[in-house]
């Protein structure tokens, strides 16, 4: 006999878990899929984040981070450390435990918030009267409301499928056991900046190839400037509007053939190659068709603003539908939908979503760019006060970068917030919370902010929207 749900989330990531919570919140009785195993083959909710995205990587790049300081810049403090080595199966294992916590914290979740978890792929079965009939591994479940967040897969090369030992996705490249000599990476998203910088780091020679003839187009031009010449400085090789031809692996490793921006043909040879050319939405096994589901043409999701599908009942959330592939898009695109199957008004703002990449230096930001808003014919003010002048990035060793701020020429109100330097991830809440109580750069100009701090660099770039910095 089949098990009665109010609302069933196929899908226990980001987007998925959320949901499943917020709905329990609000009352009603909660199923949360999720088919992801750990080395045991037990339940590791929490999605590609948990699992192969974000926390893995960040705990790399912690590890690598200390390794770095350890080897190039202890020194500038006084300390001396020799005979400094990287055991990467140790750091191995503590990025598996990082990851091996986050799962369990879900499970303790889903337990306190009593959702019922069921380990296994969910899939439709069929239309019942009232709502869907859903599959999950062994079992059999009926919903009235379904929240579908399957998320998304690598996309791999034409041609040049994942082996996951010489041909990587954000999965293989998060098991690499020993340091290679020689590390190509196809693609300068995030994905392939945060894992280049994780191994060039530990002792890898790291080029990146990517087809664009911009570096980072969606960052604000000023920003990715000041950011290619850190990674530059740092040994970071990046070759722009590049064209990849055949890819040939070996037991040697991989041999790629590219074409250069200037037209000549070239090879570069490495241990191993990280591809990071974007995302597919996941909707393999989840027999939409069963159903009538709609797709599009790239095999995401079609939904309105609202998150709603073209079924009744039916809702999806995520990287399996249109928007940012983004793990706090997704959480909060879960937390708007539980709450309109409530009968309130869920809200998520574009907008104000922000963006990250966790290099060194970070690089985040919120709102337009400087060309979009050019292209967009927007007349505006922008200020940029550098973290070389800021007093706690001195002390702290780490001057690069700046905050650059956007606001409309007329209101002052910000348009745009763009951060490359230390704690951007961290400096940029400040201005989201900005951005959505619509503030203006002289509001946060008028702040009063600690000392020292690096939330001072904020401060003076939005005083430099007037002209008027203080400290620079």
């Amino acid at each position: 006999m089949s098990k009665q749900f109010d609302v069933i989330v196929i899908g226990g990531g980001p987007g998925g878990y959320i949901a499943a919570i917020r709905a329990a919140q609000l009352g009603f009785n909660v199923a949360c899929i999720d088919e992801w195993k750990n080395d045991k083959g037990g339940p590791a909710p929490g999605g590609t984040c948990t699992n192969v995205g974000c926390i893995p990587s960040k705990a790399l790049l912690q590890s690598s981070e200390h390794f770095e300081h350890a080897n190039k810049h202890f020194a500038e403090h006084g300390i001396t450390a020799t005979g400094v080595k990287i055991d990467v199966a140790k750091m191995l294992g503590r990025k598996d435990a990082v990851v091996k916590q986050n799962n369990d914290g879900i499970l303790y979740l889903f337990k306190k918030n009593k959702v019922s978890f069921f380990h296994g792929r969910g899939s439709f079965s069929k239309a019942v009267e009232g709502g869907y009939e859903i599959k999950a591994g062994d079992e059999t479940l009926v919903g009235k409301q379904i929240i579908v967040a399957t998320g998304s897969n690598a996309r791999a090369l034409p041609g040049v499928p994942f082996d996951e030992v010489n041909v990587l996705s954000n999965d293989g490249v998060l098991r690499i056991g020993a340091v290679p000599k020689k590390l190509a990476l196809i693609g300068s998203g995030v994905i392939g900046l945060e894992m280049g910088s994780v191994w060039r780091r530990l002792g890898a020679d790291v080029t990146i190839l990517e087809g664009l003839p911009t570096f980072l187009g969606a960052v604000d031009e000023q920003i990715a400037k000041e950011a290619k010449k850190a990674f530059d400085k740092q040994g970071l090789k990046i070759e722009l509007g590049v064209k990849v031809g055949e890819v040939k692996t070996g037991k040697k490793g991989v041999s790629i053939a590219y074409t250069n921006a200037k037209g000549e043909g070239q090879t570069l040879d490495a241990d191993k190659l990280i591809v990071s050319i974007g995302r597919v939405p996941n909707t393999i096994g989840l027999n939409a068709e069963a159903v009538g589901l709609q797709l599009d043409e790239r095999g995401a999701i079609v939904v309105d603003a609202d998150c709603k599908t073209n079924l009744k009942g039916v809702w999806a959330v995520g990287d399996v539908v249109r928007g940012p592939m983004l793990a706090h898009k997704a959480e909060e695109e879960g937390v708007a939908v539980a709450e309109r199957i409530a009968g309130q008004h869920g809200h998520v703002n574009f907008n104000t979503i922000p963006w990250v990449i966790y290099t060194s230096p970070e690089i985040a930001w919120v709102g337009r760019t400087e060309q979009q808003l050019k292209a967009d014919g927007v007349k505006y003010k922008a200020g940029t006060f550098p973290f070389l002048a800021n007093g706690r990035a001195r002390a702290l060793g780490d001057t690069t970068g700046m905050v650059k701020f956007l606001a409309d020429a007329a209101t002052d109100e910000i348009l745009g917030v763009h951060i490359v330097g230390p704690m951007a991830s961290e400096l940029i809440s400040e201005a989201v919370v900005a951005m959505e109580f619509k503030a203006s750069a002289e509001d946060i100009a008028r702040i009063c902010h600690a000392h020292p701090s690096l939330s001072e660099a904020t401060k003076e770039a939005a005083l430099a929207v007037d002209k008027r910095t203080l400290n620079f």
